[in-house]
């Protein structure tokens, strides 16, 4: 309440103030509060009657610069409670809310780019620097100054320019349509005649362009066309000057005692790099005006339309830092759509990137990286970022705490393809990764993981992580935080054999005492990946199984639905391969374990794994003598589900049947019977079928008694249906009645030779009576070849 100086009789003497109506909010973009308020003022008269009211909105920002992760809440909301007067106390509450929205609030990487061209910060070069200060007041005397000649042009600019520097300003230079009409003007007129005067006034519209609400404004003066125009000229502008730079480089150097000619050259290199200075200003703020705009995504569009990406692919050529990172921040923007990765991609947009990291221009650095790992996604620039020798450039950056997030990032990528994982191993990534790994006992980074992850399903690079004390550290670490994914990882290094492998005849026994209930199933599923990974001839899985009584606990997970598929898939294959010890394989199955399995294949019969790591298990146990007999004289369904799979459409499924039953006919008459009718009865289903058909009609098809060969007869007791190895006679000494269609046809060849899928395989060397044939012939990390050609002559 303030007094009034000698107020006349009946004049009013009070002013009353009041502040209504206050609400917080924060900053969309610093770290600030803003409160907002309404001011209610009322002049009063002599006697205290209200005469006038007049209320304004009005707002205040509360800045926070000392707000950091560590900043304790409470105690600053209590401090800014206190110290601004216009917040209630009763208002604490939300305060100290906002204030954990603000700490916890991450600044996205298009604010961080947007703040380093803000307004404020925008330094015009030398050239329109002026010694004068603008005046909002003067304004109409600055627009006189663009009618006059250049440099009145470029000065009343310049001094426009100054006034739009401050956001402050721009409200009332809108105002005045005629300063925004006349600036538009002049640049279309006259932007080629001075690069000074085209820098300068599209100074004053990036200001603008720098706020949302004002973009219309900017659009509607056409100012995104011409900058778009702008651009296009001055690189055309600079391949000109580069070819007559060159020229004169050359006819200097073919006449080095020229001395005129070397002058020449020098003089035009001076003026070039003069005009390179400024048309790299020019360019850099028409690029970030343009970069503003492309928030409407219709105005990226038109942009697109004109070429954009190109324009910005051949700016990626340039030296100057601060031209670069428009360039790229403009380029991430633009990644997003399908469209333009693909115009980055056909102008080789990644190999001119490479050339940027590393840089010693932090802002740069991390947009040059994002962009990468937007392009990532894509598997053909994924191939070219290689070709480009990034994944050196990239793991060198592992070292910078502020590029290692996103380098890791686009290194993952690369490491999803299996072609490109053998070259991680002669950088230092793996080395960085390992010191990372290992640090410290906190929480990994799951980009960390997953790429070493990735690059452990490599032998080359499975070897320089186990370098050194490089597995024991890992098993350490898995093993003491139950660590799943480090423990994935180490499961990845146990699939590659010799020396890798055998580091792990040391830790056999840790991981063995993981397995399990009361461990964690996903903890548990990658033990036993790691074990059924181990097929070394030293390891005893005999004394394993028995020292830490695993028999009974894999006889349990067998039976369905006692735990998740995966831990039961991965308890097959470590059946699987623990049986490839006789001993190992007599011990399970005298514990039960085959018809837990039956009974497992006919619950699971649908899933193709399955179905192929069971088969496998019974595979293995058939080169055994001990388990052989077991499995076809004590459970006869084993062979018969051989039988039934044989032609099943998984090839895995019908190479592992095939090599089983090999070995189940050597030593089970009964079932080499079975086995070869029906194969026989497979191989020859369309000819069968077609007798069926004809018997009727040819006599010669049925028997003697005239009983079809399709009754209840063994086909292949019938003689009389085969040929002999010439194929012209019958088992009776009757020419085949297809002779002379074959001789017609020439379907035998000069020695008569034919082919038969019931031959049987013939070892060229000796084998023990207790091995079966088959075991001379394949392993399961082999092809099995079959030799089914007959000799006429046999």
């Amino acid at each position: 309440m303030s007094d009034m100086e000698n107020p006349p009789t009946g004049e009013p003497r009070y002013v009353k103030r009041r502040v209504k109506g206050c609400s917080l909010d924060v900053h969309p973009t610093e770290k600030a509060l803003v409160v907002q308020y309404e001011v209610e003022a009322t002049i009063l008269g002599e006697l205290g009657e209200p005469m006038v009211e007049e209320r304004k909105d009005c707002q205040k920002m509360i800045r926070l610069k000392s707000l950091n992760a560590n900043t304790d809440t409470a105690s600053l909301a209590q401090k800014v409670v206190e110290e601004c007067h216009l917040i209630h106390p009763s208002k604490l509450a939300e305060v100290e809310q906002l204030l954990f929205y603000l700490q916890n609030r991450k600044q996205s990487s298009d604010n961080q780019e947007k703040k380093n061209i803000s307004p404020r910060d925008f330094t015009p070069y030398a050239g329109v620097e002026l010694d004068e200060e603008a005046s909002i007041g003067s304004i109409d005397e600055y627009v006189e100054l663009l009618y006059e000649d250049i440099q009145e042009k470029i000065r009343g600019a310049a001094l426009i320019f100054q006034l739009a520097r401050n956001p402050d300003n721009l409200e009332e230079l809108m105002q005045h349509e005629v300063v925004l009409g006349a600036l538009a003007r002049v640049l279309r007129e006259d932007w080629k005649q001075s690069v000074d005067l085209a820098t300068t006034i599209v100074s004053v519209f990036f200001c603008f362009s720098s706020f949302s609400q004002f973009h219309s404004l900017v659009t509607h003066f056409k100012i995104g066309a011409l900058c778009m125009n702008i651009v296009e000229h001055e690189l055309k502008r600079f391949e000109l000057w580069q070819d007559e730079l060159q020229k004169k480089k050359k006819a200097a150097d073919e006449f080095p005692d020229n001395q005129s000619l070397r002058k020449d050259h020098d003089k035009s290199l001076r003026k070039y790099q003069s005009l390179l200075a400024k048309q790299e200003q020019l360019l850099k703020v028409s690029l970030y005006l343009l970069l503003n705009l492309a928030e409407d995504t219709r105005t990226e569009l038109k942009m697109r339309n004109k070429n954009i990406v190109q324009m910005l692919v051949k700016l990626l050529e340039r030296d100057d830092q601060e031209l670069l990172l428009v360039a790229v921040s403009f380029l991430k923007k633009l990644s997003i759509i399908l469209d333009n990765k693909n115009d980055m991609a056909e102008a080789a947009a990644v190999e001119k990137l490479a050339r940027l990291l590393p840089c010693d221009h932090p802002e740069l650095q991390s947009a040059t990286c994002r962009l990468l790992l937007n392009l990532s996604f894509d598997a053909a620039l994924r191939s070219q970022m290689v070709q480009a020798g990034l994944v050196p450039r990239l793991s060198s950056l592992l070292a910078d705490e502020a590029q290692r997030q996103l380098a890791m990032c686009v290194l993952y990528h690369i490491s999803m393809d299996d072609r490109f994982k053998p070259m991680f191993a002669h950088t230092d990534c793996i080395p960085q990764l390992m010191k990372m790994m290992l640090g410290g006992e906190e929480q990994l980074d799951v980009e960390l993981v997953s790429l070493c992850i990735n690059l452990a399903a490599n032998r080359s690079n499975a070897q320089v992580f186990c370098e050194g004390n490089g597995l024991k550290l890992l098993m350490r670490r898995a093993l003491k935080l139950k660590d799943v994914l480090v423990m994935k990882m180490i499961r990845n290094l146990s699939q590659h054999g010799g020396a890798t492998q055998n580091l792990f005849l040391d830790h056999v026994g840790d991981l063995a005492a993981q397995i399990g209930e009361d461990e964690a199933e996903e903890f548990v599923i990658e033990c036993l990946g790691t074990l059924a990974n181990l097929t070394i001839p030293d390891l005893d899985w005999e004394l394993v199984l028995r020292e830490y009584g695993l028999v009974p606990y894999l006889k349990r997970r067998l039976k369905p639905g006692s735990a998740e598929d995966d831990l039961i898939l991965e308890v097959v294959i470590l059946i699987g391969t623990v049986s490839m010890d006789d001993s190992c394989a007599a011990m399970l199955a005298k514990s039960g374990i085959i018809p837990a399995l039956i009974d497992l294949l006919n619950a699971q019969q649908e899933d193709d794994e399955f179905v192929c790591q069971i088969l496998y298990v019974f595979y293995q146990m058939a080169f055994h003598k001990a388990t052989r007999d077991i499995i076809i004289k004590d459970t006869p369904e084993a062979p018969a589900y051989f039988v039934d799979l044989m032609h099943d459409g998984n090839a895995a499924i019908r190479r592992v049947c095939d090599n089983t039953l090999d070995i189940i006919a050597e030593y089970d008459e009964e079932w080499a019977k079975k086995i070869q009718t029906a194969k026989f009865c497979y191989y020859n289903s369309q000819w069968l079928e077609m007798v069926e058909t004809r018997q009727l009609d040819e006599p010669f098809l049925s028997g003697d008694d005239g009983e079809s060969f399709s009754g209840n007869r063994d086909v292949l007791e019938r003689p009389d249906l085969f040929y002999a190895a010439d194929g012209i006679l019958s088992g009776d000494g009757s020419i085949s009645p297809s002779f002379y269609a074959d001789i017609q046809s020439s379907e035998l060849g000069e020695a008569g030779n034919l082919s038969s899928s019931l031959d049987q395989f013939v070892p060229s060397v000796p084998v023990p009576a207790d091995q079966p044939v088959s075991d001379w012939s394949f392993r399961p990390d082999e092809r099995f070849f079959y030799s089914y050609t007959a000799n006429a002559s046999q």
